[in-house]
């Protein structure tokens, strides 16, 4: 066994509970959480190109009537403003509606916002009422009502687009984990068969070590594990390795504390290992060291599988190649561009490197 040793406290929720249960949460609502900065500043972006087309058509001379402009620039935005600060405060209740009520509650708020506004600046514009006013006023709610219709279908498709996605995802996760785990079985396996007959009771601990590794690789539902796990894995997948190999294999772990609860896709930093076993401590008579560090530098955590070169005559190992593939094409799937796989030979070494954003497993 590897001199290290790193233990978790998994917080679970128990199924009975009711949280999460009989309520929905805000974030499956459809309409994006208009609270942000991002999102606030899209819609004032959006409307303000939309005040811009119409002061263009408006313009009897020139390309633009910027009086126009600015007196609807004002309109537009103080009606987007507050509309979107009601629906971020009333959002937790809009959440536990229907789709169409919901809908249909949002159109309501739009509506009477602008009405608001609408009379304040005709009257302050227009101090005398009359049939024009109202007819004004009944254009700006009309136009209102289509733009907010026209909005919450757009926002309706990029949710339904965003759920097609991610369940998408989910099943090419469990796809790939599903891959690795015969490959896995079938190493494990060879190693304990051949303690079996030379020491039985190594063997035992060997297959209890295996039923932890195969408990913790059939968990095919969580997408991203604490590190400490992912670490805790690596331990007993060495100790079953360290029985097959003996003195031939060295350890050097290099663990930068605090990063215990940093998120990693389950079956990430194993293969990795394995593959350095394969490649660079079996082929050779005298062993060698993997080294395995993990630290945190600015908003990523790094790991890293060090081992001696493997020899050039020495053919790759198949299974951990489409490991390696699949470790790439997960991280990619769930952290994107942030989250690079990469290798490198230096001085007789070959090392490989995980760069994760720095994030907690929730």
């Amino acid at each position: 066994m590897p001199q290290y040793s790193i233990l978790t406290t998994v917080k679970e929720t128990p199924l009975g509970t009711d949280k999460g249960i009989n309520k929905k949460d805000s974030t499956d609502f459809y309409v994006p959480d208009l609270c942000r900065v991002r999102a606030v500043f899209l819609l004032l972006v959006t409307s303000e190109l939309f005040v811009l087309v119409l002061s263009i058509v408006q313009a009897e001379r020139g390309w633009i009537d910027w009086n126009y402009f600015g007196l609807l620039s004002l309109f537009v935005q103080w009606t987007t403003l507050t509309s979107a600060a009601l629906i971020c405060l009333l959002r937790p209740w809009l959440a536990q509606m229907s789709v169409a009520r919901a809908t249909l509650a949002i159109v309501v708020i739009v509506l009477l916002d602008v009405l608001a506004f609408s009379l304040f600046a005709d009257n302050v514009l227009h101090p005398q009422p009359g049939v024009a006013l109202w007819q004004g006023i009944a254009k700006k709610l009309l136009v209102a009502l289509l733009i907010v219709l026209m909005v919450l279908r757009y926002f309706y498709l990029q949710d339904q687009w965003q759920q097609q996605r991610e369940a998408e995802m989910q099943a090419r996760l469990t796809s790939l984990q599903a891959r690795i785990q015969p490959h896995f079985l079938f190493n494990s396996m060879n190693t304990i068969a051949s303690l079996i007959a030379s020491n039985p009771e190594q063997a035992e601990e060997a297959v209890l070590d295996l039923s932890e590794l195969f408990r913790a690789s059939l968990r095919t539902d969580d997408q991203l594990v604490p590190l400490s796990r992912e670490l805790e894995l690596c331990q007993r997948y060495l100790a079953i390795e360290a029985l097959r190999l003996g003195d031939r294999l060295k350890l050097d772990w290099d663990i930068q504390p605090g990063l215990e609860q940093q998120a990693i896709p389950p079956l990430t930093l194993q293969p990795l290992v394995e593959n350095a076993i394969y490649h660079g401590i079996q082929p050779r008579p005298e062993g060698g060291t993997v080294r395995i560090e993990v630290y945190g530098k600015g908003h990523f955590v790094y790991l890293m599988v060090q081992n001696p070169k493997p020899e050039s005559s020495n053919r790759q190992h198949q299974g951990n190649q489409v490991a390696l593939v699949n470790i790439q094409a997960r991280l990619q799937a769930l952290f994107g561009e942030p989250a690079v796989l990469k290798h490198s030979h230096q001085h007789n070494i070959y090392t490989v490197t995980l760069r994760l954003p720095a994030r907690t497993a929730s």
